[in-house]
C-alpha cells in the first residue's frame, strides 16, 4: 500500500472551462466557471507549427473557430487573429484561441487551478508533451502547477523527461488489461477515467497503487453521488450551473 501524493486540486472541476456556457477553451469559459465558483478548470492545449502551445480540443478549426484545416499546420500569427467565440453565439464574437501563457496570467491574477490535456496534432505526441512541460514550469514557476493529462503515453512521458516534477495523470476511457502498470510505469499522479468505467473496486486498486482518481465528464447528479461514495478523488463536469463546486 502507497501513500497517496499531496493534492491541491479541488474536487469541482470545470470541463473546458464552463465550456456549455461560453466558448470552450476560451478566457470567457473559465470567467464563466468562476463566477459559479468553480477553482478549477479543465482544458485542451496543443501546438501551432511554430510551437506556441494554445487552447483548443479538436486537431481541425472548423468546429470552433471560423478557421479552416488542421491546426497543427498554421502558424500562431495565422490563429492568433481568428474569431474562437461566434460559434457559441454573438455576444462571444471576436473571443480568441489563448496561448498557453494568457492562460497563465489569468490563472495568476484569479487563483484558478487547471487540469491541462495535452492534446497533440498529427505525429506530434511526444513533441507536445515536452514543450507544454517546459511552458508549464517556466509559466507557473512559483504557482501551483497544473496537472497534465493526457490518452497518448508518448506526450506524458516526453513532459516527464523534460520536467519530471510536474504532475501527470492518464486519461483511460476504459480499463483495459494493464492499466495500472501504465500510469505507474509513466510515473503518473492521478487517472483520470471515464466515468461509466469506474467502481469502488477500481478506485481502491489505483488508491492502493498511490495514485489519484478523477472521472470525466460527470453530468447527472445519481452518477456524482455514486462515485463520491466510491471514493473518487474529482470529477469533471460540463453541468457547472447544476452543482455547487464547494
Amino acid at each position: 500500500m502507497h501513500t497517496l501524493p499531496p493534492w491541491p486540486y479541488p474536487f469541482w472541476i470545470a470541463h473546458r472551462g464552463a465550456g456549455k456556457l461560453a466558448p470552450e477553451n476560451t478566457l470567457a469559459a473559465f470567467r464563466a466557471g468562476q463566477v459559479l465558483g468553480y477553482r478549477m478548470a479543465e482544458c485542451d492545449v496543443t501546438l501551432s507549427a511554430d510551437e506556441q502551445p494554445f487552447l483548443l480540443h479538436d486537431a481541425t478549426l472548423e468546429r470552433t473557430t471560423d478557421g479552416r484545416g488542421v491546426a497543427a499546420e498554421h502558424a500562431w500569427s495565422a490563429l492568433a487573429g481568428l474569431d474562437a467565440g461566434a460559434w457559441h453565439g454573438p455576444r462571444f464574437r471576436g473571443e480568441r484561441l489563448p496561448t498557453l501563457e494568457a492562460l497563465a496570467d489569468h490563472a495568476r491574477h484569479s487563483g484558478l487551478l487547471l487540469n491541462l490535456e495535452l492534446k497533440p496534432g498529427p505525429g506530434q505526441a511526444a513533441r507536445t508533451g515536452a514543450v507544454v512541460a517546459r511552458e508549464v514550469a517556466r509559466l507557473w514557476a512559483d504557482l501551483t502547477p497544473p496537472l497534465l493529462s493526457s490518452f497518448e503515453c508518448a506526450s506524458l512521458e516526453a513532459a516527464r523527461a523534460a520536467v519530471e516534477s510536474l504532475p501527470r495523470a492518464l486519461l483511460l476511457e476504459r480499463l483495459t488489461p494493464g492499466w495500472l502498470d501504465t500510469a505507474r510505469d509513466l510515473g503518473c499522479a492521478a487517472v483520470v477515467v471515464h466515468c461509466g468505467a469506474l467502481d469502488v473496486a477500481a478506485i481502491t486498486r489505483a488508491h492502493e497503487a498511490g495514485l489519484r482518481v478523477l472521472s470525466y465528464t460527470v453530468n447527472r447528479a445519481a452518477e456524482a453521488r455514486r462515485l463520491q461514495a466510491a471514493g473518487i478523488d474529482g470529477l469533471i463536469t460540463d453541468a457547472v450551473d447544476r452543482f455547487a463546486p464547494d
